[in-house]
Order: C-alpha cells, then sequence, then structure tokens
C-alpha cells in the first residue's frame, strides 16, 4: 500500500461550479502521488474542502447549463439573508448577507468525496467531472486537500 497526501489551492472568480478535475488527475500522475513512475495503480482517492462555505461535487461536465441550473436551485434552497421556510433574517450575518447562505449550502452539497482511481486515473463516468462549488459573492482562494491510497 503506498499513501499521498497534497493540497489543492483552488482560485473562485466567485459563486458558481469551479472544474478541479485536470488538476486533481494532474497531481495524480506526478511522481508525489506515487503514479508519476510506477505502474499505474488500484486505489482510492479522498477529496476534502477545508472550508465551511465552499463544497465539492460531482457533477455533469458537458453542458454547461447544467451548473447554471444548478446554481440556480440552490441559490432558491438557500436565499441570501433569510431562512428559506421562514422568511425570518438570518441570526449568522457577520461576513455579510450570503454568509450564512453559504454554510447552508455546503450543508446540502457536502464537503468530502471518494473516487476511485483505476489504472491510474479517476475512474469518472464519460459525462462526471469534478467540481468545487464556491458558495460566496466574491472570489476566495480555497483549499481542498487530497488523500490518495493506492496499491
Amino acid at each position: 500500500m503506498h499513501q499521498a497526501t497534497t493540497i489543492l489551492d483552488v482560485a473562485t472568480r466567485g459563486p458558481g461550479l469551479h472544474p478541479i478535475g485536470r488538476a486533481v488527475q494532474a497531481w495524480l500522475a506526478t511522481p508525489a502521488a506515487g503514479l508519476g513512475d510506477a505502474p499505474a495503480g488500484q486505489g482510492l482517492l479522498t477529496l476534502f474542502c477545508q472550508h465551511t462555505s465552499a463544497s465539492l461535487t460531482i457533477q455533469e461536465n458537458a453542458d454547461p447549463a447544467v451548473r447554471a441550473d444548478l446554481q440556480e436551485a440552490l441559490d432558491a434552497l438557500a436565499p441570501h439573508g433569510q431562512v428559506p421556510i421562514t422568511g425570518a433574517a438570518y441570526r449568522h450575518a457577520l461576513e455579510g448577507p450570503d454568509d450564512m447562505a453559504a454554510h447552508l449550502r455546503t450543508v446540502l452539497t457536502g464537503v468530502q468525496l471518494s473516487v476511485p482511481v483505476v489504472d491510474g486515473a479517476l475512474a469518472l463516468g464519460q459525462w462526471q467531472g469534478l467540481y468545487l462549488w464556491e458558495h460566496r459573492d466574491a472570489p476566495h482562494r480555497r483549499r481542498v486537500a487530497l488523500h490518495l491510497l493506492i496499491s
């Protein structure tokens, strides 16, 4: 068994799904990950977003309209400034009107993913892509911890 870890630094441009699959696959191909100079590995990659106002998801990577529709739906489920069911103002607003909504969106979408690695590559389906989902209005620098376990 071999293990490797790294931190992926992701610059976002604001809210929405930001693709990270190429950066993750590039790291898998490095000697530091253990697959760069070794025979193709089989294993599991865990991704963990180190934030409470951004998340990770696997989603369609072919039609950008899917990402736009997902963002619009999540905006409706967790609107800025008010609790969706009651319409009351959020109690937590220390960092602005988008802050608590971002936390809710993270709860709904999650901060951790596990993806099988087959023959040294992510075993994603043909139309699947890895995304960091930024839930705040302003651009941010986000950190995603990667942990690879291969045999």
